[in-house]
């Protein structure tokens, strides 16, 4: 079945980073980098970033970095830009007491949707892997500490000779349409009136489709007759892939919530939507860092454009 109006050509974005992955395999790589002219490193701390009074992330030279006992917190290689290697650090508390940037320490949710596209990249890029760095420390086969490698893209483990790599694990994200409006739920964690696209994790043997049809029916009660993949976006909390849909329903009277993940599920007419993006009225819509926003905006304006 084919749903009017959706597009079949998807054009791939360009990163606004260059990862430079051969760069990893340099002998002593994170060292070499960091000695490179324009090097700077990305500050973390618990999962924060630095950004200076204009919002903008803070990336400090790497000479101001990497000289001393220092070098250990220099963890992994991000990648290139115009200016240089991007280079990743952990801090820890007593790091954090000497580091004061003019905009403080903010998650990437409370500023992703207001960053530029390359602090942007680099800030999901640190996150993801800052946290895979630090939770995989151990061989999950034997239990022995592992040695990073690859400019800190590798675990390997010295003991069972095991090499390990960044996990990522995927999942759909689904704005559902009945033609005319959209189907959103509110979770049961949030405050009241917060309403988002459905979400959830691809299971082992199942397909990202399959995943989206029983995830859709799970938490709403529809079933799904049509599906167009819009597109995808790294989420790092903790390390998933969200791949994003527009669905159609042929029956929207089914619809109700779980009852435990999903509190509430609405039927929403266009103006509703519109209001609600503007940030009018009491119904709350996800942030402009979220790739839910993103299909909710879409859904908006190809509905609009009829």
């Amino acid at each position: 079945m084919t749903v009017p109006g959706l597009p079949r050509v998807i054009t791939p974005p360009v990163s606004p980073i260059d990862r430079s992955a051969l760069d990893r395999d340099l002998s002593n790589a994170l060292a070499v980098l960091a000695a490179e002219p324009g090097a700077r490193v990305l500050l973390l701390r618990r999962g924060r970033a630095p950004l200076d009074e204009s919002g903008a992330i803070v990336f400090v030279p790497a000479s101001a970095v990497a000289p001393g006992a220092d070098t250990e917190a220099i963890v992994a290689f991000l990648g290139r830009d115009a200016t240089g290697p991007v280079l990743l650090a952990l801090l820890d508390e007593e790091d954090h007491a000497s580091v004061d940037p003019a905009g403080g320490w903010a998650e990437l949710r409370e500023v992703g949707g207001a960053l530029g596209l390359e602090d942007a990249a680099f800030f999901v890029e640190a996150l993801s892997l800052a946290r895979w760095i630090r939770d995989a420390a151990f061989c999950p086969a034997c239990g022995t500490r592992t040695e990073l490698r690859n400019a800190g893209w590798s675990r390997h483990c010295p003991s069972c000779g095991r090499e390990h790599f960044p996990r990522t694990d995927p999942a759909v994200i689904v704005a559902v349409t009945d033609g005319t409006r959209l189907l959103l739920g509110s979770n049961a964690a949030w405050p009241e009136g917060r309403y988002s696209c459905f979400a959830g994790f691809v299971e082992a043997g199942e397909s990202a489709e399959e995943s989206l049809v029983r995830e859709i029916e799970e938490e709403s009660g529809v079933r799904i007759t049509a599906i167009e993949y819009v597109g995808s976006q790294a989420w790092p909390y903790p390390r998933s892939l969200m791949l994003g849909y527009l669905a159609f329903t042929e029956n929207s009277e089914a619809a109700r919530p779980d009852g435990s993940e999903i509190v509430d599920v609405r039927w929403f007419e266009p103006d509703e939507v519109a209001r609600a993006l503007a940030g009018d009225g009491d119904v709350t819509l996800p942030g402009p860092s979220s790739i839910s926003r993103g299909l909710i905006e879409q859904w908006l304006e190809r509905v609009t454009e009829r």
